[in-house]
């Protein structure tokens, strides 16, 4: 599984934006009460069992708070752990360790949970069907979760609308399926081009054209296993639509080649942690 390359600028970047939310205008007045010389070694626990990311965004919170702050990791960003393991040990000032808690624990969780529902639905889809996410994601955050979701065991889907073309039912609404596709095969920017359909009728118009993908959105399992049939010989396949831990089995088992899910990056739920003095 291929990952996500983050970049160390594009982490601090990020982080120094989280941490300005956190301190300004005054900084952290409450940890302020603290004498400075304060040294102490903290475990970083997680609460649950979870998939594992975001171990950098955590380092270079505390270190751009404080670089003498020592992080130590007991995992690695994509690791499975039990609930109540170490993640880390984080030694240095008291005070310093507490200002940058809340912004480190927040990237943590959010990433990890990310990372963990993607997980839960690409073991359920099995080996022969990619569970990918879309562009559902939380404007600025983009790149972090679907980077969440590569970790997760996850495939990601197009990052924006400039690379690929995805003609869906409203670009259909009111125009001809034919023509649109017909146009997009035609363009000098030739890039892989999805089509979106949602009955068998659709896809009949359409099967024959030089496309790469069709998608199913919100078929029914038995029209979606005909869909497959029809489709596979000329095109990959994709499910989407409303699908969640309960459905995704039997939807892989249609024999799509791919299923997207939006849930994973936009409702996934974040992980616990704690950070233990």
């Amino acid at each position: 599984m291929s990952q996500i390359k983050l970049s160390e600028n594009f982490i601090k970047s990020n982080v120094k934006l989280a941490l300005n939310e956190d301190l300004y205008p005054s900084g952290d007045i409450t940890s302020g009460l603290i004498k400075n010389n304060n040294i102490i070694e903290a475990k970083l626990i997680s609460n649950q069992d979870a998939i594992i990311g975001g171990l950098l965004f955590v380092k270079y919170t505390f270190s751009l708070i404080d670089k003498k702050i020592k992080f130590t990791v007991k995992t690695k960003d994509g690791s499975f752990v039990k609930k109540n393991s170490t993640i880390a040990i984080i030694r240095g000032n008291k005070k310093n360790i507490l200002v940058a808690e809340r912004v480190a624990l927040n990237f943590l969780s959010h990433i990890s949970g990310i990372a963990t529902k993607t997980n839960q639905f690409v073991k359920l889809a099995g080996k022969k069907c990619k569970i990918c996410c879309t562009r559902k994601t939380i404007p600025n955050l983009r790149v972090i979760q679907k980077y969440a979701v590569k970790l997760g065991g996850g495939t990601n889907h197009r990052f924006n609308l400039s690379d690929e073309f995805l003609i869906k039912d409203n670009h259909i609404a009111n125009s001809n399926i034919r023509e649109l596709v017909s146009l997009a095969i035609k363009n000098k920017k030739r890039k892989k081009i999805t089509v979106e359909v949602d009955t068998i009728k659709q896809l009949k118009k359409i099967i024959g054209l030089k496309f790469d993908r069709v998608l199913f959105d919100n078929m029914s399992v038995k029209n979606l296993k005909l869909g497959v049939k029809l489709a596979k010989k000329y095109y990959q396949t994709e499910a989407s639509g409303n699908i969640n831990l309960k459905k995704v089995k039997s939807i892989a088992k249609t024999g799509v080649d791919r299923i997207s899910v939006g849930g994973i990056t936009h409702s996934a739920p974040a992980i616990d942690f704690k950070l233990e003095i």
